[in-house]
């Protein structure tokens, strides 16, 4: 990688968003992380692909961080280009089929989708994430998960190559999906819904919304949910039970309103996250012998 490479970069994509050296804890859900070397907010495939190419041929690391809700980025940030999509956000109606570009959030899908009267994407009405990020991490809440109502995402390979996945080769699983084997960027994606009644529809969004509301920190930043659920636990429980609610590690917590989230009290580091997660793990596997594996992605330079 040429040490002068953002100048070439930014100098090649006159028409692109792109930041340099850009503190990522302004983009981040928890407020922390360090800078990226050049982050890019592309507005077209044509543009993801151009920038994917580039970057592959010049030897230049890149990374694709969805809207970065359920992520960590260590303190010392990100080398390369971090490609964000949050440009990539139209969504569009075909019957009862959506078809979303993958910077859209979940949240204005669900919203979309309440008020063309279908029915199935209400468990997502509460999740602050994109679709990409979704998509790639096969996200759910309240009993639904994105695999229920996929059909299939056009995806770009690290090769430059444009693919369509199906259901069938997403190879879906408890927050899993093939794009995360294949290291490929979601550029859009297609999901199945059906008609539903739109007082119904509206009312069981109203009630998740209330229920994460009731239950979830959203008044201080967090990186979500933190951990995958262990089978047959509930961490916030074995959190709970291990004395460990409210315990603090520089400026992050684990939330007195939800043992299964950490939140930034305090102008909390990447470091203090990080810390408190092998702690949490380690109390876990002691008291327990549970093993508590992160759901939050921590990428970044120790």
């Amino acid at each position: 990688m040429n040490v002068n490479f953002k100048e070439a970069l930014i100098h090649a994509f006159p028409e692109m968003i792109l930041y340099k050296d850009e503190p990522l804890k302004k983009y981040t859900y928890t407020e922390t992380g360090g800078p990226a070397d050049i982050l890019a907010f592309p507005n077209t495939s044509a543009q993801v692909k151009a920038l994917v190419d580039y970057c592959r041929n010049e030897d230049i690391p890149w990374i694709v961080l969805g809207n970065a809700s359920n992520l960590i980025v260590r303190d010392r940030g990100i080398r390369g280009v971090v490609i964000m999509l949050l440009e990539m956000k139209q969504i569009k109606l075909e019957g009862e089929t959506i078809i979303v570009e993958s910077g859209a959030r979940l949240i204005e899908v669900s919203q979309v989708a309440r008020d063309a009267s279908l029915t199935g994407f209400e468990f997502a009405c509460g999740i602050p994430g994109s679709v990409g990020g979704a998509v790639f991490m096969n996200a759910g809440a309240y009993g639904g998960e994105i695999k229920d109502i996929f059909v299939s995402a056009e995806v770009l390979l690290p090769s430059g190559e444009i693919i369509t996945m199906d259901q069938d080769s997403m190879a879906f699983r408890y927050r899993h999906s093939q794009i995360q084997e294949l290291g490929g960027i979601v550029l859009s994606s297609r999901f199945a819904l059906k008609k539903g009644n739109p007082l119904e529809i509206k009312a069981k969004m109203r009630e998740l919304t209330e229920l994460r509301e009731a239950k979830q920190p959203l008044e201080y930043p967090s990186c979500g949910s933190v951990f995958k659920r262990p089978e047959g636990h509930f961490t916030g429980k074995l959190v709970q039970d291990a004395g460990l609610q409210g315990y603090t590690l520089g400026g992050a917590q684990i939330s007195m309103k939800h043992a299964g989230f950490i939140v930034n009290i305090n102008q909390a580091t990447a470091t203090d996250y990080i810390q408190l997660i092998a702690h949490i793990q380690a109390v876990i596997k002691e008291k327990f012998a549970v093993t508590l594996e992160p759901e939050v992605r921590i990428i970044g330079e120790e």
